[in-house]
């Protein structure tokens, strides 16, 4: 018989305690911001631009880690380094202006065909929480390779990458379904 076992283990080192804390501060101020009632916003801040923003920052970031990944498997270590740092800078940015569109916008209703609609929400759930864990999962990747502990590196890297690109990819999916597919409604 087949087990899978998941072991959680507490940070041992003031860098995992850190990476812990700050992910989950995020997280929290991520759900605060989405769960909190909406009124009107004072701010005069014209936001409409940022959800095509964010899906080209979530776009460039997966073109990005794919080309590290082809990097890393020629031995390219400087070209993957550049890579992925680079989609970690433009992750960071998106969440940047996630919080800046959420915070002044709130959210937008899927108003897609309802056809559609299960397969929207499939996909937006598996990206909210697969996203959740990838601010720790790249911290930590990232510190491994940082602190030259590269056989640590690569393990997490493993799990890092695919969950990192399909977050990527499909929030660009989200966004073409919340803003550009509503032509598929049958009259």
């Amino acid at each position: 018989m087949l087990s899978a076992r998941v072991h959680l283990h507490l940070p041992k080192t003031r860098a995992g305690w850190v990476i812990g804390g700050a992910s989950l501060l995020v997280v929290l101020a991520v759900a605060i911001l989405l769960l909190a009632p909406r009124g009107v916003s004072p701010s005069r801040l014209d936001v409409s631009a940022l959800p095509r923003l964010n899906a080209g920052l979530n776009g460039a970031s997966a073109i990005l880690l794919s080309a590290a990944y082809l990097f890393i498997r020629r031995r390219q270590v400087r070209r993957h380094r550049w890579c992925m740092l680079s989609a970690f800078g433009l992750s960071a940015l998106f969440l940047v202006s996630y919080v800046i569109y959420h915070a002044t916008a709130g959210s937008t209703r899927f108003a897609g065909p309802d056809w559609l609609r299960p397969i929207y929400f499939t996909i937006l759930i598996s990206h909210v929480v697969l996203a959740a864990l990838v601010l720790p999962l790249a911290l930590t990747t990232l510190y491994r390779a940082w602190r030259g502990r590269f056989v640590q590196h690569r393990r997490i890297a493993r799990w890092t990458l695919p969950i990192w690109l399909y977050v990527s990819v499909s929030g660009v999916a989200v966004y073409l379904m919340l803003y550009h597919l509503q032509f598929l409604q049958v009259p």
